[in-house]
């Protein structure tokens, strides 16, 4: 059973994770007419192996022959998602809005319950389905700026299905995180992230066929950014945080992005915080607390992260 001080520590690393990615969409968002989206996905993860394979290297020689029993795994998590997460979600970000990015993200919770239970009959609790509405409660005021109005002029493209299809495999490689096999966690980092960068390879040759890269100061600090810190540092604390509390409170905390990438767009790009926001983040805030406080349960049987 895990102690009260340890699952806080999880949560904040999980709020950690949230601010990372959020500041992944706005990025990405904010160069896609410099760098294409498999291009851009391309550069990430093949940047981040660079960075990481050396590092993780005499661990991964040391979890050699467990990766070898377990390979099949390990490949599909790190198709799932790291490589087709990125390249879907990407290529949304080039048709949609933010706004409507981060509705179609904000039903990754209930998606998660909802394979958790189809896939490994797991049941969510009470706690979790209660948080889960009254946070997506949360993001709905921020994203329709509290007016029900808004919704009426919401209108949905190729961006958003896409989106969505990033959604789904987001959802899914969370719930399937609890079939890694038991290596260390900068090893199934390293592999995972290499494998992200073998799946986008080619999509990003096809793509620069038809489309430029301007790397401009910008694209490359751009780049930079999503190579390092929602790549190398937010994916490890993300799967540690599902290996120790599981994958339906965990992806309760995902619905902090929309929270942080309104405060993101205040400090960075000037836009003004409303008095909403406030009231979303309160929702937002109580619907990942419900469940946090309710009854813990055992940790997940995992690897050493």
């Amino acid at each position: 059973m895990q102690t009260a001080s340890r699952r806080r520590t999880v949560y904040l690393m999980l709020g950690l994770v949230m601010l990372l990615w959020s500041g992944n969409s706005i990025v990405a968002r904010a160069i896609h007419e410099d760098v294409p989206p498999f291009t851009l996905a391309f550069l990430r993860w093949g940047g981040a192996s660079l960075i990481a394979v050396p590092v993780a290297w005499r661990r991964i020689m040391g979890d050699m022959a467990t990766i070898r029993r377990h390979w099949a795994v390990i490949l599909m998590l790190g198709m799932v998602g790291v490589g087709s997460f990125n390249g879907f979600m990407y290529s949304g970000l080039q048709y949609t809005t933010a706004a409507n990015s981060l509705l179609v993200q904000a039903a990754i919770p209930a998606l998660v319950l909802l394979l958790d239970y189809a896939l490994f009959r797991t049941r969510p609790r009470l706690a979790q389905v209660i948080g889960c509405i009254v946070a997506a409660a949360g993001v709905w005021i921020i994203i329709f700026h509290a007016d029900p109005a808004a919704m009426t002029s919401l209108e949905f493209n190729r961006g958003d299905a896409l989106v969505l299809c990033a959604v789904m495999l987001w959802a899914l490689y969370t719930v399937l995180l609890r079939l890694r096999p038991p290596i260390d966690g900068l090893s199934f980092l390293a592999i995972t992230i290499v494998i992200g960068a073998l799946c986008m390879g080619p999509l990003a040759a096809l793509e620069l066929q038809t489309r430029d890269v301007h790397f401009t100061a910008g694209a490359l600090a751009g780049i930079a950014y999503v190579t390092i810190l929602p790549s190398i540092v937010a994916y490890f604390m993300f799967n540690k945080a599902v290996a120790e509390i599981g994958a339906g409170d965990a992806g309760q905390v995902i619905n902090l992005q929309p929270l942080f990438g309104a405060v993101l767009a205040s400090l960075i790009l000037g836009e003004p915080f409303h008095g909403y926001h406030v009231v979303g983040m309160v929702l937002i805030l109580a619907g990942i607390a419900i469940p946090f406080l309710s009854v813990q349960k055992p940790a997940l049987p995992s690897g050493d992260a």
